[in-house]
């Protein structure tokens, strides 16, 4: 994905008391036998974090506390924890019992918190809020924290793995002014560590092939229309539901979802869960190994201000991870991870997609896919893309200049500007895609689909964003590079986004590096590790409570890591490594585990230690 700092999530006056390391009682530790490593199952842990389910397993030390009453308002959905907020002397309590997995190497609790007070001094916290797990006070709040609002506080309690403790929110108002903390959507995801599969660790549903077919407004802001999927069990393990992610219902709330879902067949439409961004379907009965099914649903998107990969830039809209796509699968359980505006989420499987778009004919509308456009009724054009073997569909909608050019590879390349990009830069542009995108095809293996767009706007706050044939991006060659080189590293070569993001994004920077000519001498000197924790191989789940360290070590160290993995190695070995791997994992999905098996069969030397200085487990 991005090239440029990405948006820090808003931390407030959250202040973090350290957490003595635990020190299990009797043997000394250099007597102790050293132990098998503790299986992780990832897990959410906390029950009922939105409250759309009553009270329970909830304590609460009033009736009112978990509410749905006027006054305030939800994040998502319609109840709410409001604590304090009465203006006289009162103490709210609301607790829950949590289990962290053993083994889990990151655990995240996160929650969503509006204060508003009538306390009018900038200096005395009168009124406070306080977060703990277990003993352990996480955070303080008070009525000088005051925010229009909710804001999402995420802290790391990786370090209460194996333990069952009790998550604890305590709301002290003094005896005039009140203050009001409001919580909702509270959540203490874990991941990472070993994991126990269940009897198959098979990836399904497998082979989806998506039909869409929709029709915009007179701006390209607003689509409508019916999905469906046809899908296979591939594993022995029967399939009883299937998950939609309806990702880009994190750009609002629950109570306005940009992405709506409605009318299902071919199953039964469950609760929205995750912050609207995972709908349960239950198939009508458990579907077998090889099995198939469909379903279908129609489809309502409403495209939200702001140059982003979802969102219109005035006339642009940028329409990205706006199609329900079905979620993974696989030996840990469903993949239903949080959406984050930091890097990525999107974990999904290869499949098959045909998208109709039906448009004015004063947009341009570039997608995923190889397009043809056809005249529609008066004034419309109807725009149809076929993608094969893409991992999500993406387009967008506008009054877009147009260049197209072919690689000498062979390959159809098209840019498309916004208003205010010059035709020297759209040019410079397009030279860069058609450059781009045969120095990666010679190194990891002919580009597979079709034609490519690109998609320029200097407005993105993020730098790029990648889709299968389909990128966002700034006039800027590196960032141009870069996105291209993520065709291979997650389109073609797919991974989990948010359990392992440097398989995707260290990998394309390398790519980059090496397209353009950049060897990474030395770079490896001017790593600084900001705790013992921090490694390349961290989780979204870490990154999103870090977020000011993300690129500097996935992007930065992840691709200094590779450099050096190719010096160790040997320039034609790498090279022999990267090519094979990239053709054994072909529509596949990669996990760390996988890359380093491969590494060391190409090595002439143990890596353990290299794996172990470079800080990557898994």
């Amino acid at each position: 994905m991005r090239t440029t700092p990405h948006k820090a999530l808003g931390i407030g006056a959250l202040t973090v008391a350290a957490v003595a390391a635990l020190v299990l009682p009797g043997t000394p530790a250099a007597a102790r036998p050293a132990a098998a490593p503790a299986a992780c199952t990832p897990a959410q842990a906390v029950v009922n974090g939105g409250f759309e389910s009553g009270t329970s397993p909830w304590t609460q030390s009033a009736s009112s506390v978990i509410t749905s009453r006027s006054g305030q308002s939800a994040h998502g959905g319609s109840a709410y924890a409001w604590l304090a907020g009465t203006g006289g002397t009162r103490t709210d309590t609301l607790t829950q019992s949590v289990t962290i997995p053993s083994g889990c190497s990151t655990a995240t609790l996160s929650y969503w918190l509006h204060i508003d007070t009538a306390e009018t001094t900038t200096s005395t916290a009168y009124d406070k809020l306080t977060v703990k797990l277990g003993g352990s006070t996480l955070a303080t709040y008070s009525n000088l924290n005051k925010n229009t609002g909710y804001v999402q506080k995420t802290v790391d309690v990786s370090s209460f793995a194996g333990q069952t403790v009790n998550l604890s929110f305590t709301g002290a108002e003094d005896s005039s002014l009140q203050t009001s903390f409001v919580l909702d959507d509270i959540a203490l995801d874990t991941s990472g560590g070993t994991t126990t599969p269940p009897g198959d660790s098979t990836r399904t549903p497998a082979a989806p092939a998506y039909t869409v077919s929709l029709s915009s407004d007179g701006a390209g802001t607003t689509w409508n229309g019916h999905e469906s999927v046809t899908f296979t069990n591939a594993s022995a393990t029967a399939l009883s539901e299937v998950y939609l992610r309806l990702w880009d219902n994190y750009h609002g709330s629950c109570d306005a979802m940009p992405i709506k879902v409605s009318n299902v067949t071919g199953g039964t439409a469950g609760a929205l869960s995750v912050a609207c961004t995972a709908l349960k379907v239950d198939l009508p009965a458990p579907l077998g190994q090889g099995q198939s099914a469909t379903i279908g649903f129609d489809l309502g998107i409403t495209v939200p201000s702001g140059a982003d990969r979802f969102g219109h830039d005035g006339a642009f809209s940028f329409i990205g991870n706006a199609l329900p796509v079905l979620a993974v699968r696989d030996s840990a359980g469903w993949h239903l991870d949080p959406y984050t505006d930091n890097g990525e989420s999107f974990y999904s499987l290869a499949a098959d997609f045909k998208v109709t778009l039906d448009h004015p004919s004063g947009l341009l509308v570039p997608a995923t896919g190889t397009s043809t456009d056809t005249p529609g009724s008066s004034g419309r054009t109807v725009t149809t893309a076929t993608a094969s073997k893409v991992r999500d569909f993406a387009w967008a909608a506008g009054p877009f200049s147009k260049i197209s050019g072919t690689s000498p590879g062979g390959v159809a390349v098209n840019v498309y500007s916004v208003s205010g990009i010059s035709s020297a830069s759209a040019q410079s542009m397009l030279s860069t895609a058609e450059s781009a995108v045969d120095a990666h095809a010679s190194r990891f293996g002919a580009y597979p689909y079709g034609e490519l767009d690109a998609v320029i706007d200097n407005n993105y706050w993020f730098g790029g964003m990648e889709y299968p044939g389909f990128v966002l991006d700034l006039v800027s060659t590196t960032a141009l590079t870069h996105e291209i080189g993520h065709q291979w590293w997650y389109g073609i070569v797919g991974d989990d986004e948010y359990n392992s993001p440097w398989l995707d994004e260290a990998f394309t920077d390398y790519a980059t590096d090496l397209a353009q000519g950049k060897t990474g001498a030395n770079c490896w000197s001017s790593v600084s590790w900001a705790s013992s924790a921090e490694k390349i191989s961290n989780s979204m789940a870490y990154w999103d409570a870090r977020s000011s360290r993300y690129s500097t070590v996935v992007y930065g160290y992840g691709k200094c890591a590779l450099h050096d993995l190719r010096r160790l190695i040997g320039d034609s070995a790498m090279t022999k490594l990267l090519k094979d791997y990239a053709t054994a994992h072909w529509y596949g999905v990669s996990t760390t585990a996988e890359f380093k098996a491969a590494a060391q069969a190409a090595a002439g030397t143990d890596l353990t230690s290299f794996w172990t200085q470079h800080r990557i487990d898994g």
